[in-house]
Order: C-alpha cells, then structure tokens, then sequence
C-alpha cells in the first residue's frame, strides 16, 4: 500500500475492560469458564484476578485494525491475523484497558503487514502479533 513507511506507527487505540464486559462476552461464546467470571474460581486456579478471555482480547485487537482502516479511507480487507498469547489481561473489580499499537512491519503495492502490540497494566499480553490487510 503506497504511502506507509516501514516503522511507521499508524494507530494507537485504548480500549476499556470491564467484568460485565467478560460475561457479555461469556454469553455470546458460550465461553463461560470460572476464571473469566469468578473472583474466587480464578484465584484458586493461580491467577491474581478474574481474566479476559484470550479470544475477547483478539477481537480488541482486530477491532482496532479494522477501525484504523476505516478512518484512515484505506480500501483493504484483513488476510491474515496471528498472536500468541503472551500474558493474561487481568480484569480487578474496577476494570482494566487494553492498548493496541500497529506499527507498518512491510508495505508493498497492495499489502501491508503491521506489527501489533497489544499491552494491559504494563504488560504485553499478545506476543508477537501480526496483521496483514491487502487491497481488493
């Protein structure tokens, strides 16, 4: 895609999360093991909180890349979207954020692949992440 500089950062997005949020989404998936909804389930299985669900915290991210290309009138589609999962995102009783960064990894005419860095309280939770968008 003409015009985006390798390194460049091309978006920066900041998304809240909330328990309510974690069960909504429990609702849709069907998703609804104890460590996503239940203080006290996730702290006995080791965890310092309940956790967002890997596949929620995905969605933020391809949310983010997608609201990128509209705003900025790019005329692509999402090929391809990998991530590891690096670390949880915790969710305390007063809530948490996600922040997602994509950074242009390679441009080419009809394609850019961006890096994504995906971070909650500090912490990568999404490692390496990878976005691909090509032009129709």
């Amino acid at each position: 895609m003409n015009g985006l500089e390798v390194g460049a950062v091309v978006f920066t997005a900041s998304y809240p999360v909330e328990r309510a949020d974690l069960q909504r989404y429990a609702d849709a998936s069907g998703d609804r093991n104890p460590i996503h909804l239940d203080e006290a389930a996730a702290k006995a299985a080791g965890l310092p909180d309940v956790i967002a669900h890997g596949m929620y915290t995905m969605g933020l991210v391809s949310r983010a890349v997608l609201e990128w290309v509209a705003d900025a009138g790019i005329d692509a589609r999402l090929a391809d979207f990998t991530a590891r999962f690096a670390k949880p995102v915790v969710v305390p009783e007063g809530g948490t954020a996600v922040e997602v960064e994509g950074r242009v990894r390679k441009s080419e005419d009809g394609s850019v692949e961006l890096a994504i860095t995906a971070t909650s309280a500090g912490e990568r939770v999404l490692a390496p992440a990878r976005a691909t968008l090509v032009s129709p």
